[in-house]
């Protein structure tokens, strides 16, 4: 079947005028397609999911479902008070009353609405997109933050478990292939070292958690700012998107990972590591954005744990990309044979100017 049969698939009224790739992401197929009828135009958007990275792709649509049905309530049950137009992608039911299509290969199709008038940005623009990268997932995380987690299921089990990165990492480095590129590399060398030095940070905020100090909430699993959506019209921040990695989690993770995203100018792959750091104008806007919203919900453990979420996530994903180099680029995409390594090396030295500006971080968290 082709992309337009797959579209006239799903309940939206009109005829398909056209479908149009969109080149974005690394993880599902994705297209705009537009129908019309004779009096309106609707678009929207259709995706293939990934069944490599999920592969019970049934379980991500249900969580998905889930999660927007019961935040569209929310939203609408605080239109009236609220200072901006808040939107969220809507689930598009098939033909016959599913939130997916399953195509005769067995692939798995879903149909979300467009988010109107609004756009994502690859990097932060300035102090003010941060500060709203931090309040859209405070708000996304606030009106979430009391659905029954039993209801959501875990689509990617492991995901931003640290210590289990770190136990795979042990079994790569063993291999005859990770020594031998250990061996032919100081830097390679160096980020091992790195690694070890940090073991026993590891398992922070899962000790945390089994100990009762921490609670599993609805987290969002990759609120980086390529999915933190802006209103054209206003500037302000208006939704986050790509909800397939929505699980049951620590907010911290979510936390972390946009601080990652969004304080290191610099971006995922400089050249120039003496770019790479987390910008502190950045980290206190986005700070004092997430907190006007998450205050409502954190508690004074949840509090704590933030700056060890903001070292924790970059040095897990330096962690991983650094895993997948010595393994043979098994996980992630590259379009050179080092690439893997680098990205390793931007994540570890974000990780080192976390760090380094540990007081500062912790004044900003406290004082803000």
């Amino acid at each position: 079947m082709t992309p337009e049969s797959i579209a006239a698939e799903f309940d939206v009224p009109g005829q398909v005028v056209t479908v149009l790739s969109i080149d974005t992401g690394n993880v599902n197929d994705t297209y705009r397609v537009i129908k019309r009828t004779t009096y309106s135009e609707v678009q929207f958007v259709l995706q293939r999911i990934s069944q490599a990275v999920f592969s019970k792709p049934e379980l991500v649509m249900a969580n998905m479902r889930a999660i927007t049905d019961y935040s569209h309530e929310r939203l609408e049950e605080q239109l009236s008070s609220s200072n901006r137009i808040w939107q969220l992608p809507k689930v598009i039911m098939t033909l016959d009353g599913k939130d997916y299509f399953v195509d005769a290969k067995g692939s798995y199709w879903r149909a979300l609405s467009m988010i109107a008038s609004a756009t994502s940005h690859e990097k932060v623009m300035n102090v003010e997109h941060a500060h709203e990268a931090g309040y859209v997932l405070g708000h996304f995380q606030r009106i979430i933050s009391d659905f029954p987690i039993e209801r959501l299921a875990d689509t990617l089990p492991g995901f931003h478990i640290t210590p289990g990165y770190l136990s795979f990492h042990d079994k790569v480095v063993e291999s005859d292939r990770a020594q031998q590129k250990l061996a032919a590399s100081m830097e390679a060398r160096r980020i091992e070292a790195f690694i070890q030095e940090r073991r026993e940070f590891v398992p922070v905020l899962e000790d945390a958690l089994a100990r009762g100090e921490l609670k599993l909430r609805p987290i969002h699993g990759d609120p980086k700012i390529t999915n933190i959506m802006m209103d054209d019209i206003t500037g302000k921040g208006t939704a986050i998107i790509d909800l397939d990695t929505v699980k049951p989690g620590l907010v911290h993770y979510d936390f972390g990972d946009c601080v990652r995203s969004v304080c290191n100018p610099a971006g995922e792959e400089p050249t120039d590591l003496n770019k790479v750091l987390v910008d502190l104008d950045f980290f206190e806007a986005l700070v004092r954005g997430y907190l006007k919203q998450a205050s409502n919900f954190l508690t004074d453990w949840d509090h704590k744990y933030l700056y060890d979420s903001v070292r924790l996530i970059s040095f897990e994903l330096g962690l991983r990309f650094f895993t997948d180099y010595l393994a043979g680029d098994i996980y992630f995409k590259t379009n050179y044979e080092s690439q893997n390594l680098n990205r390793g090396r931007v994540q570890m030295k974000l990780c080192e100017s976390i760090e380094v500006r540990e007081s500062m971080l912790r004044r900003v968290l406290n004082g803000v």
